[in-house]
């Protein structure tokens, strides 16, 4: 990679992977270690990258097989050899689960008041901090930070208008179904 800068390329994406290690593993100590391991790795294989426009989904890909590694070595750990339902997040009904839901982030954003679905849109999707976000429109931290927050309320309502979901002790989506065929927004 021509412009391999670590320090660059972990500012620009660090929050973003933040997120994504939360979507997949419930407890803090754990996200530290494992982002920790990201940043190792990246570090080490940055030279292995050749086309700037490929470092997201690069470093996504090492994200997502450190978290795979992460499960696979805690299944070998346990004694009885037994994983626990709930960690078993790679199952194919979750991926269909977000699969499915993922086509109505799209509609559901646009049903949303502009300024909320812009900011959903720079810092859930695009993975962009708030605190940068925050510079970039002139705002205090904490009050960009409220509007993010209840930007993802009012998106909750969408969703919540549509379906009932059923969660896991993490609050991870387990289940879910369409309140009436009278919802097609997505």
């Amino acid at each position: 990679m021509k412009n391999a800068n670590l320090e660059a390329i972990w500012n620009e994406y660090e929050h973003a992977i933040c997120a994504f290690l939360r979507s997949k593993v419930s407890n803090e100590d754990d996200i530290d270690d494992l982002k920790q391991e990201i940043l190792l790795k990246t570090y080490q294989n940055l030279k292995a990258i050749q086309d700037d426009s490929s470092v997201k989904s690069w470093l996504f890909q090492i994200a997502n097989n450190t978290i795979i590694d992460f499960y696979r070595k805690r299944a070998r750990n346990q004694r009885d050899n037994h994983l626990i339902a709930d960690d078993l997040w790679f199952e194919s009904q979750e991926a269909n689960l977000k699969q499915e839901l993922s086509k109505c982030i799209t509609p559901f954003l646009r049903a949303l008041p502009e300024e909320q679905a812009e900011l959903l849109a720079l810092v859930e999707l695009d993975g962009m901090s708030q605190k940068k976000l925050a510079e970039e429109k002139a705002l205090s931290y904490s009050t960009l930070k409220s509007r993010v927050q209840k930007s993802r309320t009012e998106l909750k309502k969408l969703f919540e208008e549509c379906c009932h979901f059923s969660f896991d002790q993490q609050g991870r989506v387990t289940d879910y179904h369409q309140k009436d065929a009278g919802c097609d927004r997505c």
